[in-house]
């Protein structure tokens, strides 16, 4: 029982330390052109943190205004009432924003692979989560395309299981408590459990689905079409920087953005990658059938409808 408390203690300041982490200053500078970005603190948005620690090092005259948000459906809205620029953000919820009329178009992805299926120490195979509490950030996610992977891998289906639908700063300490018996999630909220004993990884996104697609980067259909150079000259810098993301870099970046423990960020780290940010017809391909068949959606965008490629 003293070990459960001090668990979901640690866990809660580990997850609250992320979620209060630097931002960076998101004044506008003086004179610039600045894209302003909605973000969630996770590993998946480290190609904007390292845009804007680029561009500001540079002084350049195109500079990236952070906005952190605290849950999918605050940041989706700014999204879709144009309060910002862009964002970096599920994909598979900004093609529900899209299907539903939204102006967005999507111009890069935010990372590849970078989520984890983590279990309570005790469930050893997916067989074992039959009847299970599951969590995932939300089902308009690649983590509810992950799962529904992993269950067939149990010969099981989602019906299954109890899906319970949690932000990513609850899933460590409600794992430890035993809310929930395993969950899906964006880095670095797998790492935290693992790192403290409180889960073990089941699957790695690449076991169930190699080149998974998960977080974007969006921009608006008004920020491309009026500032149409600077989008131009954001999104070339912006995959730019996610070649520039070694892990060594990758780690500085995280524990400044993030506030992560590194003991912590060593272990996320190890799932992601950021050297190629296209999103090819192939890849989204792959997702768009994905989406359909586990149901997020019976008439999602097609690639030239959603995916703006060239500028």
């Amino acid at each position: 029982m003293k070990r459960t408390t001090f668990l979901i203690l640690s866990l809660t300041l580990l997850t609250l330390a992320s979620l209060l982490g630097c931002t960076g200053n998101s004044g506008s500078a003086s004179g610039k052109r600045v894209v302003k970005i909605a973000y969630l603190p996770i590993t998946h948005a480290l190609p904007v943190f390292e845009l804007k620690e680029e561009l500001e090092a540079q002084d350049a005259d195109l500079q990236v205004e952070l906005v952190k948000y605290g849950s999918w459906p605050e940041l989706l809205d700014a999204l879709n009432t144009n309060r910002v620029d862009g964002a970096s953000v599920l994909i598979e919820l900004a093609m529900k924003s899209k299907e539903s009329g939204i102006g967005i178009k999507a111009v890069a992805l935010g990372h590849k692979d970078g989520n984890v299926m983590i279990a309570s120490p005790e469930i050893k195979t997916a067989s074992d989560l039959k009847g299970k509490r599951v969590s995932i950030p939300h089902r308009q996610s690649s983590h509810n395309i992950l799962v529904n992977h992993a269950l067939e891998q149990g010969g099981l289906t989602i019906d299954d299981v109890a899906l319970v639908e949690l932000s990513p700063p609850e899933m460590p300490a409600a794992l430890a408590s035993g809310q929930i018996d395993a969950y899906c999630v964006a880095e670095p909220f797998g790492a935290i459990a693992v790192s403290v004993g409180a889960g073990r990884v089941l699957f790695t996104s690449e076991e169930l689905w190699e080149d998974s697609l998960c977080c974007g980067l969006v921009l608006t259909d008004a920020f491309l079409e009026n500032r149409v150079d600077d989008a131009k000259e954001f999104v070339e810098d912006y995959k730019a920087a996610g070649r520039n993301l070694t892990k060594e870099r990758a780690k500085e970046i995280a524990i400044k953005y993030l506030n992560q423990k590194p003991e912590v960020l060593d272990i996320s780290l190890q799932w992601i990658s950021y050297d190629d940010l296209e999103i090819t017809p192939e890849i989204y391909d792959a997702l768009l059938q994905r989406v359909k068949d586990y149901g997020l959606s019976d008439n999602p965008p097609t690639y030239e409808q959603f995916v703006k490629g060239q500028f």
